[in-house]
């Protein structure tokens, strides 16, 4: 393509070393032109990103256990962003919520889903959590309908995002 007047960009070039080695270079290849802008050759560079790729595939593997294991635990946990809208919410929970992870994802937590007597109670342990303060123990009753679903006893933790900045409030808890 460069070749032809075509530049190419973050191309990843899987290639072999003298050893048999694989490896992986990011690309960027640009046409070479002389005075008179005649195409005469191609231009590459090259980044060896083999080592990032296998970091990222790790990454990535335990990105993926960590969803499993918070899906799949025999605990209730939820997670809520800074904002306190739902944005985890296992199967645990829903089994004693009565309340699916689709019913549940991007609202509000407090005014949907807490019985109204601690609504200030349950603001006040996510408000702390996202100040970094956690908190152990705490009982959170689930309402679907007005109808109180679970009695639950949590613990509230800062979840951070990869900068060290709080993005929300994890809690996991037994009924």
């Amino acid at each position: 393509k460069a070749l032809a007047g075509e530049e190419t960009a973050n191309y990843e070039l899987p290639l072999l070393s003298k050893f048999g080695e694989p490896y992986t270079v990011l690309l960027n290849a640009t046409t070479r032109r002389d005075a008179r802008g005649k195409i005469i050759g191609v231009v590459g560079v090259g980044q060896d990103i083999t080592t990032l790729n296998r970091l990222m595939a790790e990454s990535k593997r335990v990105a993926d256990d960590l969803t499993r294991l918070i899906e799949t635990a025999n605990a209730p946990i939820f997670g809520v962003d800074t904002q306190g809208q739902v944005t985890e919410w296992n199967q645990k929970l829903a089994d004693l919520s009565q309340f699916s992870k689709s019913e549940t994802l991007g609202k509000p937590l407090v005014t949907n889903f807490i019985t109204e007597e601690y609504h200030g109670h349950v603001s006040l342990v996510l408000l702390k959590a996202l100040h970094g303060e956690e908190t152990a123990s705490f009982e959170l009753p689930l309402v679907k309908n007005g109808e109180k679903k679970a009695v639950l006893l949590l613990n509230a933790t800062t979840r951070r995002g990869p900068d060290g900045e709080v993005i929300g409030v994890i809690c996991v808890g037994q009924d």
